[in-house]
């Protein structure tokens, strides 16, 4: 059976070409699917009664289930979900209040089971890598996240943003990647702008180049140490590239009006957030054209030999930064009282299926 989340819209119109049915009704069924986000092919109204009988003989609509749900105090909502073949994924909804107070969302999303890029810092990085998520997995959190919000609006979406910065490296599962973000920007289906897409990468030299040509989604460089050595102690997958060269590539990767490169920086207690590690920060920072620093609060977890960085020492840095004229935004972690750091909420729950 032919699950049709997995089609991007060109290959669900040649489908149901081969069936005998016109480019329109690949259109209708587009937005029955991802619009309207119907899950039976029953409740296709505008379509035939012969043509829902002959996609309930061959095709299915099959989402991510919800194996669990945890909530934080300040809304941060994750999601534990388990994929056809068993696997389980993660992915995140993160509230903000806008000038008119009004909640709007930003998900967090997944790309691969596990990862392979063995950062030290993150549970996700402790498990391995399986596989990679299919294009229907990846933006099926995006269906599983409209539905527990009631976000059924289109034009006026409550989900309003998307960030690739969950389980895996994207650009390790770029094929689906591209595909995903294709069929995230046609209209008639879920409709995202490039410009409310972001993808988050510890660097990975082919895709992105292809990111870059592709325009479909501004970049997010995890970077998180301003040098090499403590980048293989941290990161020890993402320093196989050298820094230098990824530096070099980012000054040449095309960038939309008003777009930069924003470099991700976790700060860990006593490891990279000192005033020697700011001084460095600053170099890589003024090495790229158009750059800027989002500071992110290291979310302890069990077992983790990091600690999260005292206020005092993560404003020294802040300040070091600005005073060099570097554009630099705390980012403190939400949903600090559940499971929300990556992979924590899939190790939670196999360490207590172990212990049962």
């Amino acid at each position: 059976m032919q699950n049709l989340l997995e089609l991007t819209l060109p290959e669900l119109t040649s489908w149901l070409a081969e069936l005998g049915h016109p480019r329109f009704r690949a259109v209708q069924l587009w937005q029955w699917i991802w619009q309207h986000m119907a899950r039976s092919f029953d409740d296709m109204s505008s379509l035939s009664k012969a043509l829902r009988q002959q996609l309930s003989e061959l095709a299915v609509i099959r989402w991510p289930e919800v194996d669990r749900i945890q909530q934080s105090s300040d809304g941060t909502t994750k999601f534990l979900l388990r994929l056809e073949d068993g696997e389980r994924i993660e992915t995140v909804l993160i509230p903000s209040t806008n000038r008119e107070g009004n909640v709007r969302w930003t998900q967090c999303l997944s790309t691969q089971v596990g990862c392979a890029m063995g950062c030290t810092f993150c549970s996700t990085g402790t498990m391995g890598f399986t596989r990679n998520m299919t294009m229907g997995e990846i933006l099926g959190q995006i269906l599983v996240a409209r539905d527990h919000l009631h976000d059924t609006r289109p034009q006026w979406p409550v989900l309003r943003n998307l960030v690739f910065m969950g389980m895996g490296e994207p650009l390790l599962n770029y094929t689906n990647l591209e595909r995903a973000l294709l069929s995230l920007n046609e209209n008639g289906g879920l409709n995202f702008s490039p410009r409310r897409i972001t993808v988050s990468t510890c660097g990975i030299r082919k895709g992105l180049k292809e990111l870059g040509e592709s325009g479909l989604a501004f970049l997010a460089i995890s970077l998180h140490a301003p040098t090499q050595e403590l980048r293989a102690r941290l990161m020890p997958g993402a320093a196989k590239w050298p820094l230098d060269d990824l530096l070099d590539t980012l000054n040449s990767y095309p960038l939309k009006t008003r777009e930069r490169v924003t470099f991700e920086y976790l700060m860990l207690g006593g490891v990279n957030d000192g005033p020697e590690q700011a001084r460095q920060l600053i170099k890589i920072v003024r090495a790229v054209r158009k750059s800027k620093i989002n500071l992110i609060i290291y979310n302890e977890t069990p077992g983790s030999p990091y600690r999260e960085p005292s206020e005092d020492r993560v404003l020294a840095f802040e300040k070091i930064l600005w005073d060099a004229g570097i554009t630099a935004v705390i980012r403190k972690s939400k949903g600090r009282d559940i499971d929300a750091a990556c992979g924590q909420l899939k190790v939670s729950a196999m360490q207590e299926e172990a212990g049962a």
